[in-house]
């Protein structure tokens, strides 16, 4: 019985953590607030840059530009990204000092004319309505906006990251970092306006950070400008890891060992008391006639339905991952794993084919 209650203490810790606000479309009609910059950085997005540029020309309302930044891509990204007809970029060769995607999106804002800058990760995919929803929310929040999408996940491999996107949405989402001075946004869409970029000298004045999203957000607020977090829904969606398992352990190995933002102490204790108890719950085969499997297995089915529920906002995880759960469980470890090899011993990471060099802060 103790068991069973500490362990549904870590599924209410989760249902507060996941208390962000869901985007939702507009479904009316507004006029434009401005003029809208879209500003793309790719490298080797050959499967996704074209899908992401078909959803922004069905848009309800169309950007005034498009600029693709390619940052020394060596697939068919700048081809056919230049076959839709939007300005297409190459960035110069990188600077010691700076990172590859910083270093692209400056170059694109330093080609825009916008007065609403959205930056957009290739992997990201908009309903009709997505730009109109997330221009006039910019503006009834004021300051900065980002989005953390709904993740279409495919294949089976695709589907072992529902454990690690819950924890992404619970460090995003939770009600506790509302406040937080060093609150992160979420790169794969951010939407600010061209004075508040300015203000803070955009991704200039983030040149070497590798956590370019989480590094920006503290930028804007110590300028006294809002952040405020959402979570895509179906107005915002993106695809991460669709050329396979390799680029998926590189890209969350990556994150994981790069570190994360600044989080409250208030966000963490849940955090960590709702993922010790999913061990737990997972490992209830390992009880078996003993008293503790029926408790466990009772905790690993509450754990199945807060799957499903959560899931219904955050992923297209299917019905396999979130029933046998333990398996996005093994993935997680071996990510971490793999995180703690590359962040202690190896000291680099590979992201693109290039090497990410976690003490000096620089690429290869």
């Amino acid at each position: 019985m103790v068991i069973l209650i500490v362990i549904l203490l870590g599924l209410i810790a989760g249902t507060v953590l996941f208390r962000g606000t869901v985007m939702k479309a507009l479904n009316g009609s507004s006029a434009k607030q401005g003029s809208i910059s879209v500003l793309i950085p790719v490298r080797n997005e050959e499967l996704n840059i074209a899908p992401l540029l078909n959803s922004i020309f069905e848009q309800a309302i169309r950007p005034d530009e498009v600029i693709v930044i390619d940052d020394h891509s060596d697939d068919q990204t700048k081809a056919i990204a230049e076959s839709y007809g939007v300005t297409v970029l190459s960035a110069p060769a990188l600077p010691e000092d700076w990172t590859g995607k910083n270093w692209a999106l400056w170059n694109g804002y330093l080609h825009s004319r916008g007065e609403i800058l959205v930056f957009l990760d290739a992997d990201v995919r908009l309903h009709r309505n997505a730009l109109q929803t997330l221009v006039s929310e910019r503006q009834r929040q004021g300051g900065v906006i980002s989005v953390l999408p709904y993740h279409q996940a495919h294949h089976f491999y695709e589907k072992f990251a529902m454990l690690l996107n819950m924890l992404m949405v619970f460090a995003f989402a939770s009600p506790f970092e509302r406040s937080n001075r060093r609150k992160g946004l979420f790169g794969a869409c951010i939407v600010t306006t061209r004075k508040d970029y300015d203000t803070i000298d955009g991704h200039r004045s983030i040149r070497s950070k590798l956590l370019d999203d989480m590094s920006l957000g503290e930028r804007f607020q110590q300028a006294g400008i809002r952040v405020t977090n959402y979570i895509g829904g179906e107005v915002i969606q993106f695809r991460m890891y669709p050329d396979g398992m390799k680029s998926e352990v590189e890209g969350f190995s990556k994150e994981v060992a790069l570190g994360t933002a600044s989080f409250r102490i208030l966000t963490i204790i849940p955090m960590v008391l709702w993922i010790v108890c999913l061990i737990a719950a997972d490992s209830f085969l390992f009880f078996i006639g003993t008293p503790y499997f029926v408790p466990l297995l009772i905790a690993y089915s509450l754990y199945v339905l807060q799957f499903f529920y959560f899931n219904r906002y955050i992923g297209s995880f299917g019905v396999v991952h979130p029933i046998l759960h333990f398996l996005s469980t093994l993935f997680f470890f071996v990510i971490l794993v793999l995180s703690v090899y590359q962040s202690f011993i190896r000291r680099r990471v590979m992201w693109k084919g290039r090497y990410i060099d976690i003490g000096r802060g620089g690429t290869q």
